[in-house]
C-alpha cells in the first residue's frame, strides 16, 4: 500500500479534478452547438499510463463510467508518441453510442508515458441519414459513421484519416486542417482538441511540480484510498443475495416488456452484480454494450460513497460485474445501440437500485423517471440549409426516506441541462410554445415523487423527427408503500405517438413531450 500524507493526498485529488473541471469550462466555451455549450453533453477525465481512471469532473455518468471500463484495452492498441491524438466512437471498442465522440491524448514527461487526457462529447451529426443521428435503427451502421480507435494526429500533425472524417461529415473536400476550421459544424471537434490540449498542459505542469516518481506514488495512494472507502461502504451493507427485475417498454420494432434481471451478492467488503438472466439483445436499438452497463453499475455504487471519495479506478476493485454476451446488457456487434446508452442505462440503474433497496431501504430512492426523453430533429444532409438538433428532457426524480423527489430534473445517467428556449429558437426553425412542470405526475406517498416536465415544440419548417423514449407504458415504481409515478406521453397535434418513432413534421405542427414523474416513498 502506498503511503501519502492525508493532506497531500487530498490536495492531489483536488488538483487533478480541477484539471478536468478546467477542461470542461474550455470545451463549453469553445463549442458551437447548443448541445455542448448549453446542454453540457460532454465529459472530461484523466487516466494513468495503464488506462486507470484517476480524475474526472462531475460531468456525465454514462460517459465517464464507460471510459473507465474500456480505457485499459484502448491504451494497449497504440505505440503512443508525443503529439498523438486518437478518436473513436465504436460502442464495441470503448464507445457508448455513435454520437459520443471520444478523443484521447497521451501525456509524456521526460520521455515517459505518464497519463492520458480524454474528453467525450455528443455530436448531433455523426453521419446518420436521420437528422440528429438518433434513428429508429436495427443495426449499428444505420446510426452513422463508426469510428474504431483511429490515430487522427501523429507527432502533432493531422492524418489523412482526420481529413477524410471531416469530409464525410461536412460533404466538403479539404486540403488541410486549417480549411476545416471555417466549417462551424466541425467546431465542436476543435473545441474537444483544445480541451485535451489544455488538460495535457495542466497535467504536465503538475507532473513537473511533483516529480515523476512522486506522481506515480500519488496515483497508487489515490487508488488505495478509493478502494478502502468503497470496501468500508460495502461492508456496511448487510450480507445477502438480492434480486430485482424491471422491463423496458419496447424496442421500437415490436418487442415489448424486455426484462432486465439482476442478482446482487454482498459478501463482507465486496459485491458482485450479475445480469446473466437478462433477456437477449433485441432487433431495436435499446441494446447496451457492456461498457455502458458497467457505467451504470459504477454510478449506482458511487452514489453510496461519501463526497470526498476520489474519482479513481481503485474505487471499482471491490465491484464485480457479471453479464452474458449477447444479452440486452452485453450486446454484440452488429446490434443497434443508439438508445441503449441513454434509455437502457437508465433502466439498469432502476434495477440495481431496486435490488439494493431490499438491503438498505432507507438509503435508496424510489424510481426516477427512468428515461432521457431523447428528441432528435432536423433536415437530412444534402438539403438546403440542413441542420441537426438533439436534446434530452428532464423529469421527476424518486422520493426517499428523508424527503420528496425533485421536479423537472435530469437524473442518474444523464447530468445535462435542457437547451434554453432562447438558444434553441435562435439556432433552429423551432418555437417552444409550452415549457412547464407536468403537475401530478409524481407518485404519492409519505414523501412525493418529483413531477415531470411538459415541453411543446412548434415547427416552422418541414422537419424530420426521431423520438427515443421510455416509461410510456410501465410506470416508475415507488418504494416502502409509495405509489408509482405517472408514465410519460408523446403527442403530435394532440394525437398520441409511439414511445419510439420517426416522422416528418410540417410547418405549424406541434410536438408535445410530457415526461414521467418519480415514484413516491412510504405510505401517505
Amino acid at each position: 500500500m502506498s503511503e501519502l500524507d492525508g493532506i497531500k493526498l487530498s490536495l492531489f485529488s483536488n488538483r487533478v479534478q480541477a484539471i478536468c473541471d478546467e477542461m470542461g469550462v474550455m470545451l463549453k466555451s469553445a463549442a458551437f452547438s447548443p448541445n455542448i455549450k448549453d446542454r453540457l453533453d460532454f465529459s472530461c477525465a484523466l487516466f494513468d499510463a495503464q488506462g486507470q481512471l484517476f480524475g474526472q469532473a462531475a460531468h456525465i455518468p454514462v460517459h465517464l463510467g464507460s471510459m473507465a471500463y474500456a480505457m485499459r484495452s484502448l491504451t494497449e492498441q497504440f505505440d503512443w508518441q508525443v503529439g498523438d491524438l486518437v478518436m473513436l466512437n465504436d460502442p464495441f471498442l470503448g464507445g457508448t453510442h455513435l454520437p459520443d465522440i471520444t478523443i484521447v491524448t497521451p501525456v509524456f514527461f521526460d520521455n515517459h508515458l505518464m497519463a492520458f487526457v480524454a474528453s467525450r462529447a455528443h455530436h448531433a451529426n455523426i453521419g446518420s441519414d436521420s437528422p440528429g443521428s438518433m434513428p429508429l435503427s436495427t443495426v449499428l451502421e444505420e446510426e452513422g459513421l463508426v469510428i474504431p480507435p483511429t490515430l487522427m494526429f501523429t507527432a502533432g500533425k493531422p492524418t489523412n484519416a482526420l481529413l477524410s472524417l471531416f469530409e464525410a461529415l461536412s460533404g466538403q473536400q479539404y486540403s488541410n486542417i486549417d480549411a476545416c476550421r471555417s466549417n462551424q459544424n466541425l467546431g465542436d471537434y476543435f473545441a474537444q482538441f483544445g480541451a485535451n490540449k489544455l488538460g495535457q498542459e495542466r497535467l504536465e505542469q503538475l507532473i513537473a511540480s511533483e516529480g515523476h516518481q512522486q506522481i506515480l506514488a500519488n496515483l497508487d495512494a489515490l487508488n488505495d484510498y478509493a478502494e478502502r472507502i468503497t470496501r468500508g461502504v460495502l461492508f456496511d451493507i448487510p450480507d445477502g443475495t438480492y434480486k430485482f427485475s424491471d422491463c423496458m417498454d419496447d424496442d421500437g420494432t415490436g418487442a415489448e416488456n424486455i426484462v432486465i434481471r439482476v442478482l446482487v451478492q454482498v459478501r463482507g467488503d465486496a459485491v458482485s452484480v450479475d445480469f446473466t438472466n437478462t433477456d437477449d439483445q433485441v432487433r431495436g436499438n435499446i441494446n447496451c454494450p457492456k461498457a455502458v452497463t458497467a457505467a451504470a453499475v459504477y454510478y449506482v455504487f458511487r452514489c453510496l460513497m461519501p463526497e470526498y471519495m476520489p474519482a479513481a479506478q481503485g474505487g471499482f476493485r471491490a465491484i464485480q460485474l457479471i453479464t452474458r454476451s449477447g444479452s440486452l446488457v452485453d450486446a454484440v456487434y452488429p446490434a443497434a445501440v443508439a438508445a441503449g446508452n441513454v434509455e437502457t442505462s437508465s433502466r439498469i440503474v432502476d434495477v440495481l437500485l431496486g435490488a439494493l433497496a431490499l438491503a438498505i431501504p432507507d438509503l435508496i430512492p424510489a424510481a426516477s423517471q427512468g428515461t432521457m426523453n431523447n428528441v432528435a430533429m432536423g433536415k437530412k444532409p444534402g438539403q438546403r440549409a440542413g441542420w441537426d438538433y438533439y436534446e434530452t428532457i428532464g423529469g421527476g426524480s424518486g422520493a426517499y426516506a428523508l424527503g420528496d423527489g425533485l421536479s423537472g430534473k435530469h437524473s442518474h445517467m444523464t447530468n445535462t441541462l435542457n437547451t434554453p428556449v432562447e438558444s434553441l429558437e435562435a439556432h433552429y426553425p423551432l418555437q417552444i410554445v409550452r415549457y412547464e412542470l407536468n403537475p401530478g405526475s409524481g407518485g404519492n406517498g409519505l414523501h412525493k415523487g418529483g413531477d415531470g416536465l411538459v415541453r411543446e415544440f412548434r415547427f416552422l419548417e418541414r422537419t424530420e423527427v426521431s423520438l427515443l423514449t421510455e416509461r410510456r407504458t410501465l410506470q416508475p415504481w415507488g418504494l416502502s408503500g409509495g405509489q408509482p409515478a405517472k408514465p410519460g406521453l408523446n403527442t403530435l397535434n394532440g394525437e398520441p405517438l409511439a414511445a419510439k418513432t420517426q416522422f416528418q413534421a410540417l410547418p405549424g405542427d406541434q410536438l408535445c413531450i410530457a415526461t414521467p414523474g418519480g415514484g413516491g416513498w412510504g405510505h401517505g
